[in-house]
């Protein structure tokens, strides 16, 4: 785990100074079919409130926790990421995910092995969830800076 939370750190502190670098024209352009790269942090930020929710959720639910999907396309669309300033943007998507590494420090070794069932009947503990967050993160903030 330890060694998730340093990378979760390093991509955090090093994008949170680069996504403002990036030229609007390349923050906003869109390919047929594909989000525009402030979409794609839209929509990290969209997954940071609902894994802080379920990191935090699965502390004093019933177990095991029932994993809750959610439209991730509609969600991009009704933020409106797409016109949000992108300092604003990023500042949100930075102070939600700095939550969560403060979660992911203090979390009890035996609630990493909570189990959670996934919607298609799937089983995963806590641990595989928190380190799967860190690894999307990593994948759509390479998309972000390619």
């Amino acid at each position: 785990m330890q060694n998730a939370i340093l990378k979760f750190e390093k991509l955090l502190n090093e994008s949170v100074l680069y996504f403002p670098t990036i030229s609007t024209d390349k923050l906003e352009e869109r390919k047929p079919g594909k989000w525009s790269k402030k979409e794609i942090l839209g929509h990290l930020t969209d997954s940071a409130i609902h894994n802080l929710v379920r990191f935090t959720e699965i502390n004093y639910v019933e177990k095991p926790y029932k994993h809750r999907p959610y439209s991730q396309l509609d969600l991009v669309n009704l933020n409106q990421y797409q016109i949000m300033d992108i300092d604003e943007l990023t500042q949100l998507w930075f102070v939600l995910n700095k939550q969560i590494i403060r979660l992911m420090k203090s979390v009890d070794k035996e609630a990493l092995d909570y189990k959670i069932v996934l919607s298609d009947a799937s089983v995963i503990d806590l641990k595989f969830l928190m380190t799967d967050y860190v690894e999307h993160l990593e994948h759509h903030i390479n998309q972000i800076k390619s």
